[in-house]
């Protein structure tokens, strides 16, 4: 089986999220996913296929040297995005493609006027979706690289290279999927997760973030009779939203810039809930947004009175680069795969988080490397079939180069 199949047969699987579940993992149909990879990994031949009751695999390949080796490891989540359908997905492969616009369906179109990154991709087979749901390349594309690069060292023996663990999680889309990982078990060195986006992109920095849940009381009133008695919710939502920088937010920043996120508002006049993501690279920042989130509901509160607004603000994950930066030869050691490949490195920060910011801080150091998907989580999601067979490259010789083995 080659990778892009394997990949096909991955998006089968309706594995979204669910971010007010309860459970975990958050949705059942996730373990169904899982069962099969489980399968599969043993029927691949790898060793000590482990499945616990959360839905968190892990594997070993087997060192094939007597050589003292450290141990690393290769993660990817198999959860998709919540806010957008990963059920009867129906990937295409446009083989060759040459730089102009694609029917996803009928009225459905992914231009390289609106996502130039296509043009990137010229000459080479991508994988799309049919414009209803998304493609599920984040991570299921990691996966696959995984897999297919712990069959390529088994069937290629001449390749020498220490034990090598994998492992796969739920609920990395919703912040939880490390939450239940077993580090201990794990039992790594150092690991990378399979996460991220284009060709060549290593990131061992990423934001800071928080979530904040706004909880705002207003008392409803016949309008015909509301002077002084009335506070409308949907309006005090209206005026907290104002109050956050208008500059401020994901589609008015890039690079290290912080912003808040509004995810969402469920009002009416007696009740209003608003939620947001609080984000930025730099720690003292990161905490000044924090308290500013409070600030504005004291504020609100000053002026409608006591308990009118409640803001409920908790940490997600932190910048991984301070744990990182003491052992950057887990970095170079990237560098040099990507190179000795042919991949030239795109070095930038997240802007976003994986799994390997919270297992960073769980004491396993886990810098993220492309995966290869591009525009994810909606309609317009695609990967090269050859940015996969690339990422897989990546992690064969990232195994080779670990214990000081080359060509």
């Amino acid at each position: 089986m080659n990778i892009s199949e394997r990949f096909l047969n991955y998006t089968k699987f309706d594995t979204q999220s669910a971010e007010d579940s309860q459970t975990v993992p958050s949705t059942s149909k996730q373990l169904l996913f899982a069962e099969y990879l489980k399968k599969e990994l043993e029927h691949e031949g790898l060793d000590d296929v482990e499945l616990d009751d959360k839905g968190y695999l892990y594997a070993t390949l087997k060192a094939n040297t007597k050589e003292d080796v450290p141990v690393i490891g290769f993660i990817s989540h198999y959860d998709t995005s919540p806010d957008c359908s990963g059920a009867n997905i129906k990937p295409q492969i446009v083989r060759n493609y040459d730089g102009t616009d694609i029917l996803l369906s009928e009225g459905i179109v992914s231009s390289p006027k609106k996502f130039p990154e296509l043009l990137q991709h010229v000459g080479e087979d991508l994988i799309v979706t049919d414009g209803k749901t998304l493609l599920g390349a984040d991570d299921k594309a990691g996966i696959a690289e995984i897999v297919q690069a712990m069959v390529y060292l088994q069937e290629h023996k001449e390749i020498k290279h220490g034990k090598i663990r994998v492992a796969f999680n739920p609920d990395e889309e919703i912040g939880m999927g490390a939450h239940h990982f077993d580090v201990k078990k794990f039992a790594c060195e150092w690991a990378y997760t399979m996460d991220g986006g284009d060709v060549g992109e290593l990131e061992f920095e990423n934001f800071n973030a928080a979530s904040a849940k706004i909880t705002i009381k207003g008392i409803s009133v016949h309008p015909g009779y509301a002077k002084g008695k009335m506070v409308n919710a949907n309006a005090l939502a209206a005026e907290f939203a104002t109050m956050l920088p208008a500059d401020e937010t994901p589609e008015t920043t890039e690079g290290y810039q912080g912003f808040y996120h509004l995810l969402g508002i469920t009002s009416n006049i007696e009740q209003a809930k608003m939620s947001y993501i609080i984000r930025d690279h730099d720690r003292d920042r990161f905490e000044d947004r924090k308290r500013f989130i409070q600030k504005c509901a004291e504020e609100m509160n000053a002026k409608y009175g006591e308990g009118t607004v409640e803001a409920i603000v908790n940490d997600q994950y932190y910048n991984m680069k301070e744990k990182i930066d003491p052992q950057m030869h887990v970095i170079d050691l990237v560098l040099r795969a990507m190179q000795e490949v042919g991949v030239a490195p795109k070095v930038r920060p997240i802007r976003g988080g994986t799994d390997g910011a919270q297992l960073s801080f769980k004491g396993l150091p886990c810098p993220n490397i492309f995966a290869g998907g591009i525009n994810f989580h909606g309609p317009y999601e695609f990967v090269p079939i050859q940015s996969m067979e690339k990422a897989m490259q990546v992690i064969v010789k990232i195994c080779q180069l670990v214990g000081g083995f080359n060509d």
